[in-house]
């Protein structure tokens, strides 16, 4: 038996409905076909949006969407997505595929989206290739209410009021596909640029944020705070957030692998490499803490996920890819680990929302199915907007090779919205399922509800059998006092709401 410790009584920070944000890119069939069909489409929309896939969307909660990329923002240049669709630009997508970009979905249609989604925005401006002018222009397009050329120039596409933009990032990756650039080079390119990223309605500010680094390059994060925060000019050094971008790689030296066909010691590998996150939280943590002691900028994971080789058959540019029970898992234990750390991490984006790399929905013409990772986020909802509790849980290392042991249970606590008590456990054995008792200091335990997804550790779901892996009802449990006794299954991410 494991024991899992909670204390309602010590709450360890807030969780930002953030944590579970998500991430759209013109990539692949993300934005065209998985979100965006058009108006004249027989697949079922409104104002071109697929309604499977908003309600679907909608039901999880989406809490924010970030767009346009990605390395496709530092080569957008939004001006070419606005106006008559019959008169916009043509390009090609030399980043993903070499295939047409229409700019069919420019920034209204992103706007119209998030509407209907009813969810925050975080925009991603083009410092790559583009011009301070350029960002200041969008900004002033999308959000200033007065009389000006931008503003007059949305009024004539349509829209008289200015939107909300929550969110705004001054690039992205610039380390790389974003202009090659060194840590104290782009932290000065950083205060330029978000100097005009202005809050013309002061009651909604917009949210800025630096481009950080990939993975363990702990050099340019240090590098850019150090030109961002130079003479602490302003509190904040100018920002508010720094990204942070890791996806899981099942091997090293880059070797991705297929997302259906593996074995058993691949499974933990995978899991392995998941569990590098919260080292990486930590470091990075460590060296904002060195300019930040207030802990005011947060660490925005705006890029994570599984990353395997693309479906045979498919556009290699397009990273289309299945999803199985290991992504339920990979899935959990990020989310736990933003969690637990949700006194620094303010945003996470799982990569990407439909059709590229971890998506949470996969289409195919008028077909839509739900991934099991769509279910974790269903279920991880609970949530949102609550109060970390502190909690401890018992594990021991398994695994099939010394090198990549993972512990087999991770789990985070809150308390919700509702009164309850929100449990989520992982359990990362492929072959064996735990007894798990949960004690809840001095709190008696008046009733439990429990959801899973589980299954065989290749599950997943298809076109043609959409329920494969699904949220079921979890009923193995029971409860004597403050203590809640769980018999979690193997390959398992289990919730339990407690009412207290």
């Amino acid at each position: 038996m494991f024991n899992l410790y909670i204390n309602p009584k010590n709450t360890k920070g807030h969780i930002n409905p953030e944590l579970q944000g998500h991430f759209s890119e013109h990539l692949g069939r993300c934005i065209y076909e998985g979100l965006y069909v058009g108006e004249n489409s027989e697949i079922p929309n409104v104002n071109g949006m697929r309604k499977d896939v908003v309600e679907a969307l909608k039901e999880m909660q989406i809490p924010v969407l970030r767009w346009p990329g990605g390395c496709f923002a530092d080569e957008y240049h939004w001006r070419d997505g606005v106006g008559p669709k019959e008169t916009r630009k043509k390009m090609i997508n030399t980043h993903w595929g070499g295939v047409v970009e229409d700019n069919s979905f420019g920034t209204n249609e992103f706007m119209e989206l998030t509407e209907q989604l009813g969810c925050k925005r975080y925009i991603n401006g083009n410092v790559g290739s583009g011009t301070v002018q350029e960002m200041s222009e969008w900004v002033e397009y999308m959000t200033f209410k007065g009389v000006s050329p931008m503003a007059d120039m949305r009024k004539a596409n349509g829209h008289e009021e200015p939107w909300q933009v929550d969110y705004f990032g001054v690039g992205n990756e610039n380390w790389g596909c974003g202009g090659n650039m060194t840590p104290d080079f782009y932290g000065n390119m950083y205060r330029r640029y978000q100097t005009y990223v202005r809050n013309y309605d002061g009651a909604h500010p917009i949210y800025k944020i630096a481009c950080g680094a990939n993975a363990d390059d702990y050099d340019w994060t240090d590098g850019v705070c150090a030109a961002a925060f130079r003479k602490a000019e302003w509190q904040h050094g100018f920002m508010d957030g720094l990204s942070l971008h890791y996806y899981t790689l099942p091997f090293d030296w880059g070797k991705k692998g297929s997302a259906t066909d593996f074995d058993e010691k691949t499974w933990y590998q995978t899991l392995s490499k998941t569990l590098f996150m919260e080292e990486l939280i930590n470091r990075h943590a460590a060296i904002l803490d060195k300019y930040d002691k207030d802990h005011k900028v947060g660490l925005i994971v705006d890029e994570w996920g599984t990353w395997y080789d693309v479906e045979p058959g498919t556009n290699p540019g397009f990273l289309y890819q299945q999803n199985t029970v290991r992504d339920a898992l990979v899935a959990g234990i990020n989310l736990n680990i933003f969690n637990k750390h949700c006194d620094r991490v303010r945003m996470a984006n799982i990569a990407q929302l439909v059709n590229v790399l971890q998506s949470v929905i996969l289409t195919e013409g008028p077909k839509m199915v739900k991934t099991p990772t769509y279910h974790v986020f269903n279920m991880y909802k609970h949530h949102q907007d609550a109060e970390l509790l502190d909690s401890f849980i018992e594990t021991e290392k398994i695994g099939v090779d010394e090198k990549r042991m993972v512990p087999n249970l991770t789990e985070s606590v809150s308390l919700g919205k509702d009164g309850k008590v929100h449990i989520t456990i992982t359990n990362l054995s492929a072959t064996n399922g735990y007894e798990v008792r949960a004690v809840l200091a001095d709190t008696p335990v008046k009733a439990v509800c429990g959801e899973i997804v589980t299954g065989e550790i290749h599950a997943h779901n298809t076109f043609d059998a959409p329920e494969t892996v699904k949220t079921e009802s979890f009923t193995d449990m029971k409860t004597s006092g403050n203590e809640i006794c769980i018999n979690i299954p193997a390959a398992s991410v289990l919730h339990i709401a407690a009412e207290i």
